[in-house]
């Protein structure tokens, strides 16, 4: 056990005395939703006119420290609810505890929803950590989207936050690579989120209660990543009725269903599996019998005031059995699965109402299977992550308050691939031990300074050791506006190698791998505009070392580690990876509106990424093919029971049916390829069969030419209908509704005429003009 874990295990109980002894009063409690009890992650609770308070964790608990005694008056509001009130008498040495229940808001018939009693949006936008994006599940499912409602695409059109192509939901966070972000549902770490062959991600949106995504300088809690955090937090289950939710589109049926578990909790589930297979692909040979599901079991136990326990469950898998004549009954073909499983079971405790902790065990795995046997090809790829990890929060004042906490990882990946020649044999295990220490001071109303301490251990064939500090800093400049600053220095010790339609490989730091670092500088302005409206204006500035790219030339430079019957037999990583340096900036610009008839996003971000590797581009600097200078997003939904209530003061079909409209539109300049300078012919000898010469390009730098722009405008159109107990909502979706032709990559045809080269250009496009429409149900 890491001497770290020993050292809280036996903090712990001189700080729960330490706590119990303290002669102040506290306000502490959850929030919850009124209708279904799901506890509110980010709620906000202030104690009126002292401007001192809290924001809710992840389990939905505040702690107001050292509250001044006397009458009080207690304000808690979140997104989309009514403001709570309540008048308290808080005597010294008294705990108060509150469980606060916000009702859901009902159509507005004013523009500006903030009342005396809701919490300034400054004041929301000053409690949010540096560079922290949040989304719920309406917000995701109201952005138009490639049929399926996707959290990943959804997140694609946040300034900073860049994807590859219509191709892909891989999430390139201000210049870094997929592999740089950390995934996490409920607790525990997923590799390779993607169904599809990266068309969609594996989180189904029906199911999801809260989305945080970190853009940089997160605190010393997470590490092991160099650029972000997305942290997906699923629904708990409805603790007061059961509540069912259908969804059926072109691509697939999903449903969600949540009931409550009597007095001890509520459960949770969801399902979603498309079916071209058992539809399209029976009668159009040029579709694949493919098909993927997903889905998702949680339970939460409320024990007692101070016990709660939630055991979570995830999985998903693509299935791809390929013919290449599907007529023919010998026809070649083979057969290709993938797929994520992860469970948790999480332990949520109060000490007291200071002390704050939760404890986890999880356990996720991803494994793919690529089966040829016509021609004698297999590979089997797995990784296994089985963690335990802590996290305790305690709150020594209403200006000190720390949080402290462990993880212990046990990593198995295992690479097998049989082909004609050869093998590769790799089974790796690693452990990966991490503790962390942040301190929180706030030593007036205006100022809230945060520091914190990171170290990792991870053990392979070379051990890595590293102590990462972590800053930020937040100031009020006036009553409408913040400035804050973040800065701190990262690790990560796992590296994913990339395939076109294949799920990509896992590997670790090792003796030929060595561990990246980063450094990031994040500076922020943030003003409240008429009171709903929120501007963020960031500069970042972040440093890579050390980080890995796939060597396209491996092939020439691997030697065999062993031979087996006189075949080779691969089993390390040496010439895997080419090693090099980078730098991203940039700037970003987010105005969000979150309330009223009209609500969105309009974000402009610009920015640039450079790399330098050894023996790529003649050791000169390149910008990588996810470089983006300047990308514009609009997003804007629009309700018309609120605009007709904003307009003529009351809705226009008395709330039994409405129309929502949603727009998604994006600017982006074209991304860098490499164009070939030169051309050459390699003539065959008289001899050789065929006697074709061949055709080869010459490459002038990388990446110095941009492809066109990428331009693109996606609409929705949704109809409401409410009846008694349940509700209708059948929907149009248009993706790339003006049916821009946006450049994917070129490809050259090259042919030999009378001595000379004559080559063609084509240009392979991405998704065109496509309509989908579908049909929600809820209950």
């Amino acid at each position: 056990m890491p001497r770290f874990l020993l050292v809280f295990i036996l903090l712990l109980p001189a700080l729960s005395i330490f706590a119990q002894n303290r002669n102040d009063a506290t306000v502490s409690g959850y929030v919850f939703d009124n209708e279904s009890g799901e506890a509110l992650i980010g709620a906000s609770v202030y104690i009126k006119d002292l401007n001192i308070g809290a924001t809710t964790n992840v389990s939905g608990y505040f702690v107001i420290p050292n509250s001044p005694v006397g009458h009080r008056t207690i304000i808690a509001s979140y997104l989309g609810y009514k403001p709570f009130s309540r008048k308290i008498v808080l005597t010294k040495g008294e705990n108060e505890i509150l469980k606060i229940y916000l009702i859901p808001e009902a159509v507005q018939t004013k523009e500006v929803v903030v009342t005396g009693d809701s919490i300034p949006t400054i004041e929301k936008l000053f409690v949010k950590p540096v560079s922290k994006v949040e989304l719920n599940a309406k917000q995701i499912n109201n952005i138009p989207r490639v049929i399926e409602a996707d959290l990943l695409r959804s997140l694609q059109t946040l300034p900073g936050i860049q994807p590859l192509s219509d191709f892909s939901s891989a999430l390139y966070v201000r210049g870094g690579t997929p592999d740089q972000n950390l995934y996490q549902v409920d607790g525990t770490d997923v590799y390779n989120p993607e169904h599809a062959f990266g068309l969609f991600s594996t989180f189904n949106t029906n199911a999801i209660k809260k989305v945080e995504l970190s853009k940089g300088g997160f605190s010393a809690e997470y590490g092991g990543r160099l650029s972000s955090v997305l942290s997906v937090n699923n629904l708990d289950g409805n603790r007061n009725n059961f509540q069912g939710d259908v969804n059926v589109s072109l691509l697939s049926g999903a449903t969600t269903l949540q009931m409550p578990l009597g007095n001890l909790g509520s459960i949770s589930g969801s399902f979603r599996r498309t079916y071209l297979d058992q539809t399209y692909a029976k009668y159009i040979d040029e579709i694949p019998a493919y098909y993927f599901w997903d889905g998702n079991v949680k339970a939460f136990l409320d024990l007692d005031d101070k016990n709660k326990v939630v055991i979570s469950f995830f999985g998903g898998r693509d299935n791809l059995d390929y013919k290449f004549d599907k007529d023919a009954p010998s026809s070649l073909g083979f057969h290709y699965d993938w797929g994520n499983t992860s469970g948790s079971v999480n332990w949520k405790r109060i000490f007291t109402s200071k002390l704050f902790a939760n404890f986890w065990i999880t356990a996720s795995r991803f494994t793919s299977l690529f089966d040829f046997e016509d021609v004698n090809m297999r590979e089997y790829n797995k990784i296994t992550d089985y963690s335990a990890k802590g996290s305790l929060e305690y709150y020594l004042s209403d200006q000190w308050s720390m949080r402290f906490g462990f993880e212990q990882k046990l990593i198995h990946g295992v690479l097998e691939e049989k082909f004609p020649g050869g093998k590769v044999d790799a089974q790796k295990h690693r452990n990966h031990s991490a503790g962390y220490f942040t301190a929180n001071w706030k030593p007036t109303t205006d100022w809230d300074i945060e520091a914190g301490l990171r170290y990792d251990y991870f053990n392979a064939e070379k051990d890595f050791q590293n102590i990462d500090p972590r800053f930020s800093v937040k100031y009020r400049l006036t009553e409408t506006s913040n400035l804050k600053f973040a800065t701190g220095v990262f690790h990560q010790y796992v590296n994913r190698m990339p395939r076109l339609f294949f799920a990509s490989i896992w590997t670790t730091a090792d003796q030929y791998t060595s561990g990246s670092s980063a450094q990031h500088y994040i500076l922020s302005y943030q003003k409240e505009i008429g009171q709903i409206y929120e501007l963020e204006i960031e500069t970042f500035y972040k440093k890579y070392n050390n980080i890995h790219q796939f060597n396209q030339t491996m092939l020439t430079e691997i030697e065999a580690d062993r031979y087996d019957n006189n075949e080779p037999v691969f089993t390390e990583t040496r010439g895997l990876f080419n090693t090099g340096d980078g730098e991203s900036y940039g700037l970003e610009i987010l105005l969000r509106k979150d309330y009223g008839a009209i609500t969105g996003w309009v974000g402009y971000s610009l920015a640039r990424t450079d790399y330098t590797f050894d023996g790529l581009n003649q050791g000169k600097s390149f910008i990588p093919r996810h470089d983006r200078t300047s990308t514009i997003n609009l997003v804007a939904n629009t309700d018309i029971n609120k605009l007709w209530a904003e307009v003529f003061g009351s809705s226009g079909d008395e709330g039994n049916s409405n129309w929502l409209f949603g727009m998604n539109f994006i600017y982006s300049t074209g991304q860098p390829l490499t164009v070939p300078n030169s051309a050459y012919v390699a003539r065959t000898l008289p001899d050789w069969e065929g006697n074709q010469n061949s055709i080869s390009l010459y490459p002038t730098q990388l990446n110095t030419v941009r492809l066109p722009a990428y331009i693109r405008m996606d609409i929705s159109i949704t109809w409401e209908k409410k009846y008694k107990g349940w509700t209708l909502a059948p929907y149009l979706q248009i993706f790339n509704v003006g049916n821009r032709k946006n450049v994917w990559f070129i490809e050259y045809d090259n042919k030999l005429k009378d001595d000379k080269v004559e080559q063609e250009i084509n240009t392979i496009g991405m998704i065109p003009f496509l309509p989908s429409i579908g049909v929600n149900i809820k209950f």
